[in-house]
């Protein structure tokens, strides 16, 4: 289902997916790169990851998926890799809308997916990258607040490949998912515990973040929170969480 391509280094996987969409033969590539030298993530927001320390992969989705469901496709992301890391590690990361995995409320790993789509279909490339082995002290990852978080503060003997494969597995088994986005999003808020959960959210062009606590999401990906007893609507495209 799933062929692996490594490198040892490159400026991207999620730039290097992007030419392969729609390509029969390029269905179910997985490229895994061991460091990125233009990392980014949403936004175009730096990824900072020494050699040797994450998990930095774009897998290509092995058929195309519907293009009024590609705002599911991050969030099926996130259960795969969340289901992947517990199966390899045994540790259980927590997940934060929109696109991050959190280990004792510090981001861990990032998803950014790319897409081309032609009508009615669309072709994924579900890009992770996923804090596997803490380095030692790094400029970079000291200026980054709050700090990351990496499984091998929790699993020290964590492996790249064997968690790669977990992660893989756990995608082979959601695949049929994909056609119910309505059933990733209740699984996403189920394993995210969203109800209840609160969110500090900084608005684009707003200089000052609000507390709301999320009730669920919509049917297009945005989150659903409640504030001073009102529903309000948070687009992805709108704004951030801090943590």
């Amino acid at each position: 289902m799933f062929e692996i391509r490594y490198y040892d280094e490159t400026d991207s996987t999620n730039d290097d997916a992007v030419p392969l969409l729609g390509l029969p033969e390029s269905a179910g590539l997985v490229l895994w790169a061991d460091f990125q030298r233009a990392g980014h993530g949403r936004r175009a927001r730096n990824w900072v990851a020494p050699p040797g320390t994450s998990l930095l992969v774009t897998t290509l989705l092995p058929r195309p998926v519907a293009s009024e469901h590609l705002w599911a496709v991050p969030f099926w992301t996130a259960l795969g890799v969340a289901d992947g890391i517990e199966a390899a590690t045994g540790v259980r990361v927590a997940l934060q809308w929109p696109n991050d995995l959190l280990l004792e409320r510090r981001k861990c790993c990032g998803i950014l997916c790319v897409s081309r789509v032609i009508g009615e279909r669309a072709w994924v490339g579900c890009g992770t990258g996923i804090n596997v082995v803490r380095p030692d002290a790094d400029p970079a990852l000291a200026a980054i607040d709050p700090p990351p978080a990496f499984l091998s503060d929790r699993a020290p003997n964590v492996d790249r490949r064997a968690l790669l494969d977990a992660i893989l597995v756990a995608y082979d088994g959601l695949l049929a998912d994909l056609d119910r986005p309505e059933t990733i999003a209740r699984a996403w808020e189920r394993r995210a515990g969203l109800e209840g959960t609160p969110y500090r959210i900084l608005l684009d062009g707003e200089s000052a973040p609000f507390d709301a606590t999320a009730r669920r999401l919509g049917s297009d990906g945005t989150l659903i929170v409640e504030r001073n007893g009102a529903e309000r609507r948070i687009a992805l495209a709108d704004a951030r969480v801090l943590r």
